[in-house]
């Protein structure tokens, strides 16, 4: 009896070898330890563009079913209206807190952490130098922030200016100044670099997450405050006690004077401590209330302001940062 042994013209003489990783070096390392944060950043691109798509095909539909943009806008149904200002209000909303969260919750602890678990000291006396590596780490953050920020800002942006007549009244202090155009990605770079620098410096997360979400709102805040003057409000004049011009309703007024058939104007409280306001207005020469009001064509260029502000805050921290950071040991 004999024995035939066969062998497969296929079969791996050695060891099989390890199947080669898309990502190697540094870009794996940062994709590794920082999962959490791109899972994270890409379920809420994915979630929020889905979300997006949806309402805007909902607010739009709704819309048309009420018979905009045939019929006029003040025609339409109030509720209809209400309904799909308010869906626009409520996403925009929550676009705008993204920078807060992407700075406290993933810039503060991006340095802070390796600092207090001793990652940063190992990783810096392997093969990669420390200059390498935070330029890495820094560029990974950036890079995911602004193509998280930047593909949800963009469909927001394509929703709201497809809505346009809906959203033009109070943009100013409406959220979606700061989350459609520009503003959203300039200002989740910011908060991103903000919070990195603070962890760098503070070298603990938790805390690092704490000061960065105070330093964040007070910047906003005075941001926010000086905004009115990104551009050069224009002016309207209408007659005393009577309504405005309907194409009014249509600005974001920012201040309200009364005033003279000549162009000067009064604080719109003049005269409304006088015994007799319309007696004050007569020898005032007051005829006209004037509104100072931004319009809708505006927008754009005010946005780009908040915008470089934004980004020359980030570019002057980045700075920071790696000069610290190169006179500094970890």
């Amino acid at each position: 009896m004999s024995t035939t042994l066969s062998t497969r013209a296929d079969a791996p003489l050695g060891p099989v070898p390890a199947k080669p990783r898309r990502l190697r070096g540094l870009a794996w390392l940062m994709v590794r330890q920082h999962r959490t944060a791109v899972l994270a950043c890409a379920a809420a691109t994915v979630g929020g563009a889905l979300w997006i798509v949806s309402e805007r095909a909902s607010t739009l539909s709704s819309l048309h079913a009420a018979g905009w943009p045939a019929k006029p806008l003040g025609s339409l149904d109030a509720d209809v209206i209400n309904r799909a200002s308010q869906n626009i209000t409520d996403v925009g909303g929550y676009l705008f807190f993204l920078p807060l969260l992407l700075g406290v919750f993933f810039g503060a602890p991006l340095i802070a952490s390796d600092q207090e678990h001793g990652t940063a000291q190992l990783v810096t006396t392997q093969s990669v130098s420390k200059r390498r590596w935070l330029l890495w780490k820094l560029g990974f953050a950036l890079a995911l922030v602004t193509v998280t920020t930047a593909v949800l800002s963009a469909l927001f942006t394509w929703w709201w200016r497809s809505a346009a007549p809906l959203a033009t009244y109070s943009w100013l202090d409406d959220a979606t100044f700061g989350t459609t155009g520009p503003v959203l990605v300039a200002g989740a770079l910011f908060t991103t670099s903000l919070g990195i620098l603070i962890g760098t410096l503070v070298r603990r997360a938790v805390p690092a997450m704490a000061v960065t979400l105070g330093v964040t709102v007070a910047t906003r805040l005075v941001i926010e405050h000086f905004r009115p003057d990104f551009a050069t409000p224009r002016r309207a004049a209408f007659p005393l006690d009577t309504d405005p011009p309907a194409w009014l309703g249509n600005v974001t007024q920012v201040d309200q004077w009364i005033g003279t058939a000549s162009g000067k104007v009064y604080g719109y409280g003049t005269c409304t401590t006088a015994k007799s306001p319309e007696a004050c207005h007569d020898k005032l020469g007051i005829v006209n209330s004037v509104w100072d009001y931004f319009t809708y064509g505006q927008l754009g260029g005010m946005q780009w302001v908040e915008a470089g502000i934004y980004l020359a805050l980030t570019a002057v921290l980045i700075t920071l940062f790696m000069w610290r950071t190169r006179r500094h040991a970890l």
